[in-house]
């Protein structure tokens, strides 16, 4: 792995490229001024497909795992939707040794809490997804979610997090309702569908976009999918780097000074 931006390299990244965990968690640090700050870890193919054959996996290598587990391991929560945790049999987030100092010393839990968004709670509660998380895992919906559903979820031993008056979640308050609970580092791994949702509620601080040397065709949705904006968000590049190909960059957004 080699760092192509920005120059020269941070002092705990090593000369042959062989960058250890600490390394690449100082290139991912979370900013230090305490605010809420959401991020995203996406993954597109040269021709802009965000999965192929419906999940990430096959644009994904060694590379791109090992920041995926760097991104979870400094994240308070991640944020997933509903069709994301269907799609892509996701599970309960693992404790890991290689983080467990840093962690204690941030004041986190020994793993990151899932938080699953979804309105109609379509979702199967007997996954370890949600009986055997080392933390328990969080269900972000709106107010007047079905009620059976919500029961359902927190007999499983989920816990409820509503972000929405209505039925439907707000996507301008999903960061806010999970800092409220002393989660402020977030991660969102998508789909594209949620991102799109965050994207479009002005939410997003932080996109971690990699890019795989592979093209797949076929009608993929992009890594964002969601309503067009009425006027394009502006980011800046904050990093960037390159494994076998596979280039991992990191980009910040835009916000107007305050006057």
């Amino acid at each position: 792995m080699r760092r192509l931006f920005p120059s020269p390299p941070g002092p705990a990244e090593p000369d042959d490229g062989q960058w250890s965990i600490d390394a690449l968690a100082e290139a991912y640090a979370y900013p230090d001024g305490g605010e809420v700050w959401l991020r995203a870890n996406m993954v597109s193919s040269l021709d802009g497909a965000a999965h192929h054959e419906g999940r990430s996996q096959p644009l994904s290598s060694e590379a791109d795992m090992r920041v995926f587990g760097v991104l979870r391991g400094l994240a308070d929560a991640v944020v997933v939707g509903a069709e994301t945790v269907r799609k892509e049999g996701y599970r309960p987030a693992r404790e890991r040794e290689a983080f467990a100092r840093r962690r204690a010393a941030a004041g986190q839990g020994p793993a990151p809490a899932i938080a699953v968004v979804s309105a109609r709670l379509d979702l199967d509660f007997s996954l370890p997804l949600f009986t055997r998380p080392l933390v328990p895992t969080m269900v972000v919906t709106g107010a007047t979610a079905p009620a059976d559903r919500v029961a359902a979820a927190r007999e499983a031993g989920a816990e409820i997090v509503f972000a929405g008056e209505g039925a439907v979640v707000e996507p301008s308050r999903v960061p806010g309702a999970l800092a409220e609970r002393g989660l402020r580092r977030l991660l969102t791994e998508g789909g594209p569908r949620l991102l799109g949702q965050l994207v479009a509620g002005d939410v997003l601080d932080e996109l971690c976009l990699a890019l795989a040397p592979r093209l797949v065709s076929g009608d993929a949705p992009r890594i964002v999918n969601g309503p067009g904006l009425e006027v394009p968000v502006d980011f800046r590049l904050a990093g960037m780097v390159e494994e076998d190909g596979f280039l991992f960059t990191r980009y910040q957004r835009i916000r107007p000074s305050a006057e």
